[in-house]
């Protein structure tokens, strides 16, 4: 991963549809290379319903994390939710290694993640 996104590039990700209502990949706003690539998941210990983000481009390795409110209603699919808290913990010690695991889970089919609204 070489990383941040700039603030013009975060901007850019705002655009465009919604990776809920279109959860594959798309453009990435800094190499132009469609391996910007989404992940969400919930906190086990949020004191309010929180949704963390990861958007990552596979190909430059620029990436983001947001924290917001979790949209009320909102039902994903997480393939990593059933994971023990140490190994879940252990995959994310590292951003690096956390959104190669990510890759690998995308390039073999388990990702993008599926969305409803309840």
């Amino acid at each position: 991963m070489t990383g941040t996104f700039s603030a013009d590039e975060v901007a850019a990700l705002t655009l465009g549809e919604s990776f809920f209502l279109a959860p594959g990949e798309r453009e990435c706003p800094s190499c132009g290379a469609r391996r910007l690539r989404a992940y969400v998941t919930t906190p086990a210990n949020a004191r309010r319903p929180t949704l963390v983000s990861y958007v990552w481009c596979g190909g430059c390795g620029k990436f983001v994390g947001t924290r917001a409110k979790h949209p009320e209603g909102l039902i994903f699919s997480d393939p990593l939710a059933l994971l023990p808290a140490d190994e879940r913990r252990e995959l994310e010690r590292t951003v690096t290694g956390f959104l190669a695991h990510l890759d690998s889970l995308w390039d073999s089919g388990v990702l993008p993640q599926t969305f409803t609204a309840a």
